[in-house]
């Protein structure tokens, strides 16, 4: 296996990209698994104008080439492919991606999460083009128009109530005749007079990707069977995300809803010389400046732990 890295980064992204940068600054040789798919959620995102210091805004994937060529200069080892193994119940700790095991004195897991999708046509080819799964992130764009979102947790009326400070209106499509929000929050909904409820219904269909973005929706009663097109300007999917964690369970400790338990203030794992930076271990905020923080934060923690193991820069 060769020489045992202080450093293995597993996953690209803000957080992964930022902790390789300090590492790297702090010359601790890095090596990133950045995954086949590199850069993260923000690769699926259009203009980012929630990200300090770019006054007119940037497309997600040229900010995740910047963050690498960043992490690059200063000397992180990228390997392009995905993790399948990792063996933590040992020493050192062993992380396998492709045909490549490497034994590292720390890990930092940033292997973010995954929105979860409708699975709809034309969904996926308007993903950034009047679909959205984040209303912090996209909700700017969608000012005084007509938006719809899908869900009915607290986070899809969370969406709403947020968008809805924006917008024109707000639907709220759900398939059942209630809600699984809390109750403050629904009351809250209730209340505002630019969220509305289309009950029992599902979409079918986003329109249009032959336009290149979102004009409607096509709905369906599910007990009527009744189908219908709603016209509308965005889309938004708030039915929950899906932390990247299967390959960890059993190997760190998580929350019940699956993403990984950190020492609360830190980036620490249930594993010593493990940690945690991102959406991974983020349920909460999920934001591309919130996993550039616990990016830093990770890589620090990590040089310190190297530190009082004894193993030098």
């Amino acid at each position: 296996m060769g020489t045992t890295r202080k450093v293995i980064i597993i996953g690209s992204g803000p957080a992964g990209y930022t902790a390789a940068i300090y590492a790297a600054r702090a010359n601790l040789a890095p090596v990133m698994f950045t995954g086949v798919q590199s850069g993260g959620q923000l690769m699926l995102t259009t203009l980012v104008e929630n990200y300090p210091g770019f006054i007119e805004g940037i497309d997600g994937p040229p900010l995740m080439d910047s963050f690498r060529k960043q992490a690059e200069r200063f000397g992180t080892e990228m390997i392009e492919d995905d993790v399948t193994a990792v063996d933590f119940g040992r020493r050192p700790l062993t992380v396998t991606g492709g045909d490549v095991t490497l034994e590292g004195h720390t890990v930092i897991v940033a292997t973010g999460a995954s929105a979860k999708l409708l699975g709809l046509p034309g969904e996926s080819a308007l993903m950034g083009r009047g679909v959205s799964t984040c209303a912090t992130c996209d909700g700017f764009f969608f000012k005084d128009q007509n938006i719809m979102v899908v869900g009915g947790g607290d986070s899809a009326i969370e969406e709403a109530l947020y968008l809805a400070r924006l917008g024109r209106q707000v639907e709220v499509v759900h398939r059942r005749d209630a809600l699984r929000a809390s109750k403050i929050m629904q009351e809250r909904a209730f209340k505002n007079s630019k969220v509305r409820f289309i009950w029992d219904t599902t979409p079918e269909e986003v329109l249009d990707p032959a336009q290149g973005k979102v004009t409607a929706v096509r709905l369906r009663n599910v007990k009527t069977g009744a189908i219908w097109e709603t016209p509308v300007d965005g889309l938004f999917v708030a039915i929950g995300h899906q932390p990247n964690t299967a390959l960890f369970k059993g190997r760190l400790e998580l929350h019940p809803n699956e993403y990984i338990k950190v020492k609360p203030g830190t980036t620490e794992t249930s594993v010593p010389g493990v940690f945690a930076a991102g959406d991974v271990q983020d349920f909460t905020y999920r934001q591309a400046v919130t996993a550039a923080g616990t990016g830093c934060m990770a890589a620090l923690e990590a040089e310190r732990y190297l530190e009082a193991q004894g193993v030098g820069h």
